[in-house]
């Protein structure tokens, strides 16, 4: 999800680059650049990807002793 999130800002980074359109002396292209940088890190870091109600998996699996 953040993933997506982060190509929609760098889409909206680009798009004001294209057509010249400037926001402010606070907020630039630099600005969409950088949170686009921080959703991408945030989401290969695995944040807002674990699903509440999943059950099971590896972890919750436990060895048959024999």
């Amino acid at each position: 999800m953040l993933a997506i999130v982060a190509a929609a800002v760098l889409g909206l980074a680009l798009i004001l680059d294209l057509a010249n359109v400037g926001l402010g002396s606070t907020i630039d292209l630099v600005t969409f650049i950088i949170v686009a940088l921080l959703l991408m890190a945030l989401h290969l870091g695995g944040v807002g990807s674990h699903l509440s109600g999943r059950t099971g998996g590896w972890r919750t699996r436990r060895r048959s002793r024999v």
